[in-house]
């Protein structure tokens, strides 16, 4: 049984990002990821905001930084636009595949292990550690850490394994289903665009993420409850569009995206759990690579703290739960309810909105400032005296 000081279970955005700081830090890491490839299945539009990079001291590189975006346009389900021009580069459309495997070069140049094909199917408890048990392409290997990262997205069963229940109700999930198109007509090449309606994606949405002119990631996001599947509901939209319908699909994506049910703990006994793993999205939109990476280093920094301090128990761990929700996690949950409010809107109210607010306005309804959410909503809508009731009652 080969010994590690961690062990990082996932190789997404989340697990790389705690390889690389651990090993920076000369602890002795190894990383598992069950998938034959590093940066498959992808399960998003790929988008990244320049935010993200900054706080995550990422430089914007053309082999994976595909496309710049300088603003968002949406989509009322007439398709009147609300246009938002930030006259600046606000962020990229990523080769989320090009983009993992840069860090997984990060990390092993820091000093951890990584290796795909590799499946961790058993984890048990035993002296103050945690055994591992790995099918490493048929070959069942043995391994043994003080601390494990669980980083195994959405579906994770590494957390589940050591006792911490990462269920979530079936309301806080988005069914997503996306292809990669070419050969198709959408302008301006640099923005974002999202379609909104009930007949569109019903409490969701459909994106194009362009990735280069005639080219762009087209899906759709739809309540995993919703009667019809979200592939029913893209084929049908991209069918009634023909400057996608002509177009060429060279990549399928599909799944389940966390919108919610934040954990209360994200740690316990020998164990961290971070990215999609610990539900760590934007509610709204469903984006979460920043988010997941930021998440890593709260808890990267709580567990070199631990091998120096020779606590792997819950109780000191659980310091990254309070590190991440007062930074970050807190603004989330406001966010959550902002969710809860668009979800309760109409068609109809889509409607009066696209007339009645600016992009900066949306901007501010979508961020977590309820203060200054509720503010715009007093101000634009007071000819809509029924829409604004029902907005503020989510913005109190």
């Amino acid at each position: 049984m080969e010994e590690f000081d961690v062990i990082v279970v996932g190789a997404g955005p989340a697990g790389l990002r705690a390889s690389a700081n651990l090993a920076k830090a000369g602890l002795k890491t190894i990383c598992f990821d069950k998938n034959q490839e590093i940066g498959i299945p992808k399960r998003c539009g790929e988008g990244l905001g320049m935010g993200w990079f900054e706080r995550l001291d990422l430089k914007p590189d053309p082999k994976w930084a595909v496309q710049e975006i300088r603003g968002i346009v949406l989509y009322a389900p007439s398709e009147k636009k609300i246009d938002l021009d930030f006259n600046k580069i606000n962020g990229y459309v990523l080769e989320r595949r090009v983009f993992e495997k840069e860090l997984a070069k990060v990390a092993s140049k820091n000093g951890a292990i990584i290796k795909t094909k590799a499946d961790v199917f058993e984890l048990k408890r035993a002296d103050g550690k945690v055994e591992v048990k790995v099918n490493e392409g048929g070959d069942i290997q043995e391994y043994s850490s003080k601390l494990i990262f669980a980083c195994d997205g959405v579906e994770t069963l590494t957390a589940r394994r050591l006792g911490v229940n990462t269920t979530m109700n079936m309301a806080d999930y988005d069914a997503g289903y996306q292809y990669e198109m070419t050969g198709i007509d959408f302008k301006p090449v640099n923005m974002l665009h999202f379609f909104f309606g009930s007949d569109v994606a019903p409490r969701g949405y459909v994106w194009i993420f362009p990735k280069g002119k005639n080219h762009a990631n087209v899906g759709i996001g739809i309540a995993s409850l919703q009667e019809g599947s979200a592939k029913e509901y893209l084929d049908k939209f991209i069918a009634s569009h023909p400057n996608l319908s002509k177009g060429s699909i060279i990549e399928v994506n599909c799944g389940c995206i966390p919108v919610g049910g934040f954990l209360d703990e994200l740690a316990a006994d020998n164990l961290l759990i971070a990215g999609d793993a610990a539900h760590q999205v934007n509610p709204i939109h469903g984006g979460g690579i920043g988010i997941a990476m930021e998440g890593a280093d709260f808890a990267s920094e709580v567990a070199i703290d631990s091998f120096k301090k020779n606590d792997f128990s819950g109780k000191f761990l659980n310091q990254y739960t309070k590190n991440w929700y007062k930074l970050r996690g807190n603004k989330l949950k406001a966010i959550l309810t902002k969710r809860h409010m668009f979800e309760n809107l109409t068609d109809s109210d889509f409607e009066i909105l696209t007339e009645a607010v600016t992009g900066e306005d949306v901007l501010t309804l979508s961020h977590s400032d309820m203060i200054g959410a509720a503010k715009v909503v007093t101000k634009k809508l007071v000819k809509y005296p029924k829409l604004a009731k029902l907005m503020l009652k989510y913005l109190k």
